[in-house]
């Protein structure tokens, strides 16, 4: 194994994680740093594509030591590990543009919350 390869093993070893889980919370994770980190709105398309850009690169890390062990690739589970992956950041992004669930209405006007 590469020592991508080993650096995710070391996490789903210590999280308890399966490989599929590890994809979904790593994404998430890029999802939301930057969006805090940036004060980028949720609504916009670049937390998004961080965590797009983040699930490519891992896959073609993860296609590279695959191809190092057996040559050949294994399209299927990327694309998999790509869609588990983006799966919920998709829909968060769906939900800040289309609903106020997130604060921000639609047309991208700051609602007040309400006060119970």
């Amino acid at each position: 194994m590469g020592p991508f390869q080993d650096l995710k093993m070391v996490f789903i070893d210590n999280l308890g994680l399966a490989k599929d889980a590890l994809h979904v919370h790593f994404v998430l994770l890029v999802l939301f740093g930057p969006a805090l980190l940036f004060r980028w709105p949720l609504r916009s398309w670049k937390p998004w594509c961080a965590g797009l850009g983040v699930a490519l690169i891992g896959e073609l890390l993860d296609l590279r030591d695959n191809f190092m062990q057996a040559p050949s690739f294994d399209l299927w589970g990327s694309w998999k590990d790509i869609w588990n992956g983006m799966l919920w950041p998709t829909v968060i992004l769906i939900l800040a543009r289309r609903t106020s669930l997130f604060g921000v209405s639609a047309d991208g006007l700051e609602e007040p919350l309400e006060e119970a």
